[in-house]
């Protein structure tokens, strides 16, 4: 079977691109305008966000089918239709709410599990393909170049879309849901297009039941931990997601366009953190994916830490730079856990790369959901109890960072120490 040139993994990277320029509009923005325009609870976006991570639990299904000679082709484009559409229905439920809140409701739940299924589908396929159409000693790299388009994709649709928001206008926010969403779907058709007819195997396919895909998985002990430590981190990870932006609102008095360009400048960080660890390991031969693990890990707990006085300040501090900061340790721990996902995939039984993937991807949307979910569930609780809005926000952020804390400890029992090569490159086609 051939495998991916530079060229095909980096037109791959344009559908991650994609994916993260639709998600973060509703992660981001469209969360913002719930909170702080409608004055709606944090917990309603919180549990509009868990339905589509909730919804990605099939992605080990949809590993599986790519492990047993799925058309991933047609599931990456189809899934992207089907996000597409659910990012502009959750843009269209957003200005319902204002007016018909049940029927604003009922559009917002089935946007996200339209955004659920696309996601799942469309990612994990594109995921599978990766993992099984590069070679084992590019699969790291491959890992790093897609996540650092996927983060450059998420920083540039957050800072462009925060510059033309405001003034903020209803009408305004669907014209630019449209053109995002649209020109996604047609940049991914494009990408795709007769990459998986070139690397196509040829072998007869496998049949068996999915569960018992499942169980030979699951009976991996590196599989299991693994798994384990995915959950853990990226609860972390993604707890401060649904809060950061109205924690801008209602105590920094950002703009919804001030608050969508600060996740654009926390995602530049993240951009930045991975690029540093890419370059660390690949040119200066510095450190492990273990050792920057770690490093991101801690480094993201002392971060929001600072982010959690800066509250007691109030307008005036520097939220953006201790954002960037946090962006850049967030980068650092990401690109380093998905280098050792991705070397990880091609290691046990083989044939099941697309099925670990699916089952790590599975855990990550379940943590990130939850994580989502139990911070904007937290902060609603806590500005009920306590007078002021900083330090109901700042509670929540240093409960974050001892989960950082937790998952460094996890990563130093659970990760092997890897050589550096496992993120080097080697000479192109």
């Amino acid at each position: 079977m051939k495998t991916l040139s530079w060229f095909d993994i980096v037109r791959l990277g344009l559908i991650q691109a994609c994916l993260g320029a639709i998600v973060v509009l509703t992660t981001s923005t469209l969360n913002r305008l719930m909170v702080v325009e409608l004055a709606l609870p944090a917990v309603l976006p919180g549990l509009l966000v868990a339905l589509h991570y909730g919804i990605q639990i099939t992605r080990p299904n949809w590993g599986f089918r790519s492990d047993t000679r799925g058309n991933r082709t047609t599931f990456i484009i189809g899934g992207m239709i089907v996000l597409a559409l659910g990012g502009f229905l959750a843009a269209y439920g957003v200005q319902v709410l204002a007016t018909q809140y049940g029927l604003g409701l009922a559009i917002s739940i089935l946007a996200y599990a339209l955004i659920g299924l696309g996601v799942g589908a469309s990612g994990t396929s594109l995921l599978a393909l990766l993992a099984t159409a590069t070679a084992p000693e590019r699969r790291a790299a491959a890992a790093t170049i897609t996540w650092l388009m996927m983060i450059a994709g998420i920083a540039i649709t957050a800072g462009t879309v925060g510059a033309f928001l405001d003034p903020y206008t209803p009408a305004l926010l669907l014209k630019i849901v449209t053109i995002v969403t649209v020109g996604a779907v047609c940049v991914t058709t494009l990408a795709v297009w007769r990459i998986e007819r070139d690397v196509e195997d040829t072998s007869e396919p496998e049949t068996m039941p999915f569960s018992h895909g499942m169980r030979e998985i699951w009976a991996e002990r590196k599989a299991r931990n693994f798994t384990g430590f995915v959950f853990l981190s990226m609860t972390a990870y993604f707890m401060q997601e649904l809060i950061l932006e109205p924690y801008s609102g209602l105590v920094f008095n950002f703009s919804p366009g001030q608050s969508t360009s600060l996740s654009g400048a926390q995602n530049g960080g993240v951009f930045l953190g991975m690029v540093m660890v890419g370059l660390a390991c690949t040119g200066l031969r510095i450190g492990s994916l273990k050792g920057w693990v770690i490093i991101g890990c801690l480094g993201s707990a002392a971060m929001l830490v600072l982010i959690a006085l800066l509250g007691q300040i109030g307008p005036g501090a520097p939220l953006v730079p201790a954002v960037a900061g946090l962006g850049i340790f967030n980068g650092m721990f990401a690109v380093a856990a998905i280098g050792s996902m991705m070397a990880l995939a091609g290691e046990g039984r083989d044939g099941r790369e697309g099925t670990r993937m699916g089952l790590w991807g599975a855990a990550q949307a379940m943590a990130a959901g939850f994580g989502g979910l139990i911070g904007a569930a937290a902060v609603d609780l806590l500005r009920t109890a306590m007078s002021s809005d900083a330090s109901a926000f700042g509670t929540v952020f240093v409960a974050e960072a001892a989960l950082f804390v937790f998952a460094a400890i996890m990563a130093v029992q659970v990760m092997e120490r890897r050589p550096s090569r496992s993120l080097e490159m080697v000479p192109g086609e």
